[in-house]
């Protein structure tokens, strides 16, 4: 059954120009669209989509609140931004609002096609995810409770495969990576994956190494470092892949979920024009790396 979208955006011309990429492309059904944010929560409301587009800035409400009002009435919709703002803190309140996907403006067809496809391939990746939980839950209420305490996983079983899928097993920053989720697990995680201050995430995890106030100072610098490389290993790793294969289910997964798409592209862009790792620092979101890691973590576990 094709996925269902609706469009919000005040802009006539850019609703119309996304209807023909969706439908031309066979990507889905528009089943709706909005010149407004009122107008787009009564839309979407009424006749709830699976993926909605949604414009940044519009006259009556920005997007980023008209998605937290519709998550707040019970809204399970998949949420794309759309805008030609560049601003970081925009965007990042965007990603935090709970969007898949950022699409800039003005609206490049290939650019819409490709990032629609990742949709509908996350899409039906949960789809078949939710399955094989329903399923494994199943079997696990089965199992008689002390058993299941018994091979109750620990932090670092479950995240090993997620780092191994990214080449981040070998590096050093893995070992941080192990320690922060212990920590966050112990102490008990926000909802959503919601982290305190990477500074004050990287003193506690520091304290759990050392003791003594200088030495603590000096390894939460050095945990940052070791995080940072990791991260731009990971990166190029995928980068690599996702050029020798963009169909390669790791890269699909991992690349838009741990990584920001425009990171990505970049890094890809980097190894292309064949210029050294070493010459281009490059850059990587390693609260939102980290935000992502719990989530998946916390799932795994049952948290």
């Amino acid at each position: 059954m094709p996925l269902s979208f609706c469009i919000v955006d005040d802009d006539a011309s850019a609703r119309k120009m996304l209807q023909h990429i969706i439908e031309d492309s066979g990507l889905g059904e528009v089943t709706g669209t909005a010149g407004g944010g009122a107008e787009g929560v009564r839309q979407i409301l009424s006749e709830p989509p699976d993926i909605v587009l949604m414009d940044l800035l519009m006259p009556d409400q920005d997007g980023i609140e008209v998605i937290d009002s519709l998550r707040a009435q019970g809204c399970s919709s998949r949420f794309v931004m759309i805008s030609q703002i560049e601003n970081q803190d925009m965007v990042g309140r965007a990603y935090r609002s709970g969007i898949e996907f950022f699409i800039r403006k003005p609206i490049n067809r290939i650019e819409v096609e490709t990032v629609l496809r990742k949709i509908n391939e996350r899409y039906a990746l949960g789809h078949y995810l939710d399955e094989i939980k329903s399923s494994l839950k199943k079997l696990e209420d089965l199992r008689s409770a002390p058993l299941a305490a018994q091979n109750k996983r620990t932090v670092r079983e479950a995240i090993q495969p997620i780092l191994m899928n990214m080449g981040l097993i070998g590096e050093s920053g893995s070992r941080d990576m192990i320690a922060i989720m212990e920590l966050l697990l112990e102490r008990g995680g926000e909802a959503g994956g919601n982290l305190p201050p990477l500074k004050e995430l990287y003193r506690q995890t520091a304290a759990t190494y050392k003791t003594k106030p200088e030495d603590i100072a000096k390894e939460v610098k050095a945990i940052e470092q070791r995080l940072r490389r990791a991260l731009m290993a990971g990166l190029t790793n995928l980068a690599s892949l996702g050029l020798t294969d963009y169909g390669n289910p790791r890269f699909e997964y991992y690349a838009p979920l741990y990584f920001d798409f425009e990171d990505v592209r970049m890094k890809m862009k980097e190894i292309e024009e064949g210029r050294e790792p070493g010459n281009s620092k490059g850059k990587v979101n390693i609260k939102k790396f980290l935000q992502v890691l719990f989530i998946e973590v916390q799932e795994q576990l049952g948290g």
